[in-house]
């Protein structure tokens, strides 16, 4: 951002706050509701009696005659504010301009937070005595009070302190913070009160809290960056997010909504929901969810997602209409689902395409059932399904082809096993939304498919969810009709749910540990495949030829009941193959040469959806080994890749 787009100088408080309540100063409607804490206004209340700095704020001037965001006014403010079309806009400093203006200015009490999160009415005092005290914290000094007034002990039976009436306030030498700025009365009362009482001298002790504390206020001075109103949408949310490190980042839903709002659209009502009416976000979230399931594979979509769907389908319509009006290469639209092109979408094309890209979302909950892909946790790259949806939002019916489908599937476990969606990806939205249309109508391979090979030595780094391929195997294993050692079941959403499957090792951990076998090697995806919650518990850390003989002896309680019914070993040795292990060395307990095996029989699967041969030379970069759990969890790293 050019130097040119901002300004700073230091702004009075009480120019400040006056602005606040003349409606000068407003809040985009992107800012949230303001609730502050008492402790935190108490904290705030202090630095400015000290003269001690409270940070910047930053406002966006107004464009005159024009309402590019919807606003309001500061929380209290008079209604007459509403009508006043501001000046400029406050993006950073709302919570402490609305708490100054909240108890240094409005006549009125004061809703806040106590320490135990309870919403509570309070008035703000500042205690002469101890104020004036150089000893004493000045925080010590700054104190409130309950809605009457009155602070109470013994089960409110006993008050201890009533400011209820001026002549309390005079007696105490409480200070009410709502007459910082205009304490000529209370002063001239204050004397009066002291004068009758003979203790005249009294006004002397206000002089000097004038003086030492009032007058800070007065003069207290703001530092303000202004932004001007030519700024960009983008760099209003790249300055929020450099200045609102405590806050709730600013993302281009919030400011869509702002803009929608200021045409009369509620964007947030189409996410959120109204009163009983689900929104978006629960429709997705919801959507194929089967009975014992707790949450959609969509559950983790985000509203930007949902935009970025939007704006690629918009972005490529004007692409497409600029071709057929003859426009050269460089005049043509980019299909784009970045940021700035967020913000610069049109209230129109949301409106126009948020339905079918809602219908796209769904059929990605389908597809992605058909691929074994039920969980959120299980998600190769939530990237990944923002061009899906926008694909399906575009192409429809046609997504009900078995020849279409076969090559929708081809291009996800490209994505998936060729790790493309782990990086800058907005460029392959763009790609994905053009080229795999066409592909479907007869043209080219789309780049994802073609640049989608797998590097066969990933398969001895993958290690946990971290990896996208580490979840591809598993999802691909279940759609391949791997068989639960066990039941002989498929895995389908109701017995995936029902039997609380999840991926396993199959050389049990403990019995590696024993082996003195190293974890970087028996942690592989390739020691791994998805077993049912009750099939691991029979397994438990024996060897591999342990547990299968209890699985085809079966086990029968003391009453004579079958709990685990006995399997042949020819029936068992078929559940074993579908999970592309060799039962014979399973049955040996030849852990090298399962890994072997295994290892070729995993390629050979990738290689069947992606249709590519796998990659084995020796000269590809290596990636580095995957984190473990217990890193990733540390560092807060998320199992679901963005």
């Amino acid at each position: 951002m050019s130097s040119t787009t901002f300004k700073t100088n230091p702004v009075p408080l009480a120019s400040l706050l006056r602005q606040c309540e003349e409606g000068k100063i407003q809040l985009p409607d992107f800012q949230r509701s303001w609730v502050w804490a008492e402790d935190r206004i108490q904290s705030l209340i202090s630095s400015i009696s000290n003269a001690f700095p409270i940070g910047a704020l930053m406002t966006l001037e107004s464009k005159p005659g024009e309402t590019v965001f919807a606003h309001r006014p500061v929380q209290g403010a008079p209604p007459a504010a509403s009508n006043t079309p501001p000046q400029e806009l406050l993006l950073d400093g709302q919570q402490r301009m609305t708490s100054l203006f909240q108890t240094c200015l409005r006549q009125e009490v004061v809703e806040t937070i106590t320490p135990k999160n309870k919403m509570v009415k309070r008035w703000f005092y500042i205690d002469i005595q101890k104020a004036l005290d150089s000893d004493a914290d000045r925080d010590e000094a700054i104190f409130s009070v309950p809605e009457d007034r009155k602070v109470k002990t013994n089960f409110d039976k006993e008050v201890t302190l009533d400011l209820s009436k001026p002549e309390f306030e005079y007696e105490n030498l409480m200070f009410p913070l709502n007459r910082v700025f205009d304490w000529d009365e209370w002063q001239e009362c204050f004397g009066d009160y002291w004068i009758s009482k003979d203790q005249a001298d009294k006004r002397d002790v206000f002089r000097q809290f004038k003086k030492n504390v009032l007058e800070n206020f007065k003069l207290y001075q703001v530092p303000v960056i202004s932004l001007t109103h030519n700024t960009s949408h983008e760099a209003v949310c790249l300055v929020f997010e450099k200045v609102n490190t405590g806050g709730k980042p600013l993302d281009a839903f919030e400011l869509l909504t702002a803009m929608y709002a200021a045409k009369g659209h509620k964007l947030r009502d189409d996410w959120l929901g109204t009163g009983k009416a689900p929104g978006i976000q629960r429709r997705l979230s919801e959507f194929g969810c089967v009975v014992g399931q707790k949450e959609g594979v969509l559950s983790k979509v985000a509203s930007t997602d949902f935009l970025q769907a939007i704006a690629l389908r918009h972005t490529k319509k004007v692409r497409e209409d600029g071709i057929a009006q003859g426009l050269k290469e460089k005049e043509l639209q980019a299909v784009r689902a970045t940021r700035q092109f967020l913000l610069d979408l049109p209230l129109a094309a949301y409106l126009k395409y948020k339905d079918s890209v809602e219908e796209g979302f769904k059929r990605v909950v389908k597809f992605l059932r058909q691929q074994q892909v039920h969980r959120v946790i299980d998600l190769p790259y939530k990237t990944q399904i923002v061009p899906l949806a926008a694909i399906f939002s575009e192409i429809g019916d046609k997504a009900d082809h078995a020849g279409n489908m076969a090559k929708i599937a081809r291009w996800f476990w490209c994505g998936v096993f060729g790790e493309l969606y782990g990086g800058a990806f907005e460029s392959r939205f763009a790609k994905d939304v053009m080229e795999v249309p066409a592909w479907l109508d007869g043209g080219p391979e789309p780049t994802t498919v073609t640049e989608g090979v797998f590097r066969a030595n990933r398969l001895n780094s993958m290690r946990t969810r971290l990896s996208a391929a580490y979840k591809g195997v598993h999802a691909l294993l279940m759609k391949e009709g791997a068989k639960d050692f066990r039941s002989g079941q498929d895995y389908d959403a109701t017995i995936f749910f029902d039997e609380d499957v999840d991926i396993h090792h199959i050389f049990p951990e403990k019995w590696c540990k024993e082996q003195k076998i190293d974890a970087k090697i028996y942690d592989t995806v390739i020691n791994k495949t998805p077993l049912s919650y009750r099939t691991n518990r029979i397994i438990g850390g024996v060897s591999p030829s342990k547990y299968l003989a209890r699985l085809q002896q079966g086990k029968t309680l003391p009453d004579g009941k079958i709990e685990t019914p006995p399997i042949s070993s020819d029936l068992l040795d078929s559940y074993l193959r579908t999970h592309c292990i060799d039962p014979g060395l399973l049955r040996n307990d030849d852990f090298e040469a399962f890994l072997q095996a295994r290892r070729g029989s995993l390629l050979a699967l990738i290689s069947s959806v992606t249709g590519h041969q796998v990659n084995e030379s020796a000269d590809v970069a290596e990636d580095g080994e995957d984190l473990s759990e217990e890193i990733a969890r540390d560092n807060e790293l998320s199992t679901i890749d963005e």
